[in-house]
């Protein structure tokens, strides 16, 4: 149980998840948040009174206990943190769009101040993942993927349903995150622990131990202003509160300097809260009145279901008394057979006319009872992650067919609930099961003859039996009942239900593999795929992929463009900037003087030069932009080049790939995508 134990209002709205603590004196600790208007403000109550230096910071004329620091551009992270031990005091980091400060609060002066160029993170965490005692990198980025890097390698990743928005490390191996969507959760390593979907957006996630088992719970802050800390074993609501305004942030520091750590919570629109766990004598009678009160919550509710279950056993003999009086042609039956079977199918639906091409769940009974409606479960099929299908009265039957259309290739786990009964049945059995969806469900069994075979290939080497190849076949795919596949060599062909493209997998008896596709995305899947069936750790390939090499080489060409421009664009902007300080000196020397002539036509010049700085401004803007984007597509082409191996030939190429453009070798980046090595 958490207890307040002050709050401020402090007059500064606060930009989301743009708020740090640090001690940057090196003794008290100090509140920092951007503001709207490409501001810092600095909440220091330690110092009152204290005269600051004019340079990028100055003192807020609204509250004597904030400083501001000027950024002049959209602040879109902070972040406080020890850059120099020997200083023995934090810095500020400041990140914008486009640039990184390193800022020395004591001192009042720039550390550095860097150009960046993006990328697609979303969000960066520390935690000790392997449980080696060394901590490893957690980056969630925009493609929906959460990956471990240990130094330059990648050791886990893991595929979530949306954009990863915050990761918070908590206990050992365990984290916590958030998803664009609304979902928050654990993982466990590489086991997902819980989640929960709001449909609010978490704003800011944090690991504060609220009730000192050694243990941090995850405390949520969420867009409509709610916050609440959840168990980090279960994800039940453990302590909330409610806020005005959405959370901006949440962090922790002894705030007031009386040897307690605080979890500080702070709303966009300045309201900050500071909580403590409550005495151990409150918190023991507070954790007894919780036991109690959870034990008699949960006999109280398995009280009602059992009273719920003897009400609906009683309506049911009346029903079957009354079924046995009436002749069963009426088909007035209301107790389904003891012997009812709900029973699941997938297959693959080429589509109509009017209909696209899908995955069909088939659900249906074991007899003649009736399937009145059914709910599904599934992460990322569904929009809010649920589907009903409740038939009319007239179509009732004992057979329901379900379109699924996954966008991503991942498996899925279906979690199916079914009404069971008759017609007549005013009461109905609920079914419960959980179907597993085949990561490559999306693509048909199709003739090798039927399309010409993709140009793009890759081919590798594995000592496995084609038995077991065979088997991460079946796993992945859905194949027909009598498909079947005699002795290497033979090939098997598949043609994707999204856009109808071409998949060839070519297997001989040397164990040598071929996997042509023009997705270079899908071969690294499948690559991935079935390594991790198979148990492979390292797996070297050779591939060629023409047409996606050749648009990332113009896109090569463009990048070396861009940076061309944005030098030369930055260098004007200098002169120009020379010019104008040069121009206003002799205005105001003018001025001085006396000489208003002369004085009228240097400030006309300097509109003019302004007015050209701008101007050049916003064209950098775009070039940096457009910059921005053509680097993106580069490292997602990296990315992808790595992720059709397996392992360290995996983490070799990302590294070899990325010394090439470092070179600005485009040859050698081309031969280490095809073949894996920048040797010849």
């Amino acid at each position: 149980m958490l207890v307040p134990v002050f709050t401020l209002k402090l007059n500064h709205r606060i930009l989301p998840r743009t708020v740090a603590l640090g001690q940057y004196d090196g003794t008290h600790p100090c509140l920092a948040g951007a503001t709207q208007a490409g501001k810092v403000f600095i909440h220091n109550p330690h110092a009152r009174g204290q005269h600051v230096s004019a340079n990028r910071m100055m003192q807020s004329s609204q509250d004597s206990d904030i400083s501001l620091l000027n950024i002049n551009q959209g602040v879109s992270c902070l972040t406080a943190g020890v850059l120099n031990p020997q200083l023995g005091y934090d810095c500020l980091l400041v990140g914008t769009q486009t640039n990184l400060l390193a800022y020395d609060v004591y001192n009042n002066s720039d550390l550095f101040y860097r150009e960046v160029t993006g990328d697609n993170v979303r969000s960066l965490a520390l935690c000790d993942f392997d449980g080696d005692g060394k901590k490893e990198l957690l980056v969630g980025s925009e493609d929906f993927d959460i990956r471990v890097f240990k130094e330059d390698e990648i050791v886990a990743e893991m595929s979530e349903t949306e954009t990863i928005t915050a990761l918070s490390p908590m206990y050992g191996s365990r984290f916590g995150y958030a998803l664009s969507n609304g979902t928050v959760g654990v993982y466990e390593k590489t086991a997902r622990y819980w989640r929960i979907k709001s449909k609010n957006h978490a704003m800011s996630i944090h690991a504060f131990d609220l009730n000192s088992d050694g243990v941090c719970e995850l405390i949520t802050g969420w867009s409509n202003g709610k916050v609440d800390a959840r168990s980090d074993r279960t994800g039940e609501v453990i302590f909330k509160d409610n806020f005005a305004s959405s959370i901006a942030g949440v962090v922790e520091g002894d705030y007031r300097m009386d040897g307690n750590t605080q979890l500080i919570c702070c709303s966009v629109d300045g309201e900050v809260r500071g909580y403590l766990p409550g005495s151990q004598e409150m918190k023991g009678n507070l954790m007894d009145t919780s036991v109690e009160q959870d034990l008699i919550r949960e006999l109280s509710q398995k009280k009602q279901n059992l009273l719920l279950e003897l009400r609906n056993y009683e309506e049911n003999s009346k029903q079957a008394e009354l079924s046995a009086q009436v002749n069963e042609a009426d088909g007035q039956r209301g107790v389904i057979p003891a012997n009812t079977q709900l029973q699941t199918a997938l297959s693959v639906n080429l589509g109509s006319d009017s209909q696209a091409a899908h995955v069909e769940l088939c659900i249906s009974t074991s007899n003649d009872t009736i399937i009145r409606a059914v709910l599904i479960f599934a992460e990322g099929i569904f929009e809010g992650e649920s589907h009903v299908v409740h038939p009319s009265l007239q179509n009732l039957s004992g057979r329901i067919q379900v379109p699924l259309t996954p966008p991503k290739d991942v498996p899925v786990d279906l979690h199916i609930k079914a009404f069971v009964g008759y017609r007549s049945s005013t009461q109905f059995h609920v079914f419960e099961l959980t179907r597993q969806l085949p990561r490559f469900s999306m693509y048909a069994l199709s003739s090798p003859d039927s399309a010409p075979e993709p140009l793009s290939f890759v081919n590798f080497t594995i000592s496995e039996r084609v038995q077991r190849v065979v088997m991460w076949l079946n796993q992945s795919f859905l194949l027909p009942e009598d498909a079947e596949f005699q002795s290497a060599p033979f090939q098997v062909c598949f043609t994707s239900l999204r856009d109808a493209g071409q998949l060839c997998i070519k297997i001989q008896p040397s164990g040598e593999i071929s996997i042509s596709t023009d997705d270079i995305d899908l071969a690294g899947d499948i690559i991935q795929s079935m390594a991790s069936f198979l148990a492979i750790e390292d797996l070297q390939v050779e591939a060629d992929f023409p047409v996606y090499f050749e648009e990332l080489l113009k896109v090569l060409v463009k990048v070396d463009e861009y940076h061309t421009v944005h030098q030369k664009l930055t260098a004007d902007m200098a002169d120009h900037s020379n010019l104008i300080r040069s121009m206003l000196v002799r205005a105001e020397d003018s001025r001085l003087m006396g000489d208003m002539r002369n004085m009228k036509k240097r400030y006309m010049e300097l509109y003019d030069l302004n007015r050209d700085l701008l101007n050049e401004y916003k064209i950098r803007c775009t070039n940096h932009t457009e910059l921005l984007n053509n680097l993106k597509s580069v490292n997602q082409a990296i990315q992808r080049a790595g992720q059709l191996r397996v392992g360290k030939p995996k983490t070799q190429v990302i590294t070899a790939c990325r010394d090439a453009i470092r070179n600005n070798n485009l040859n050698m980046l081309f031969r280490i995508m095809r073949v894996g090595t920048a040797s010849s």
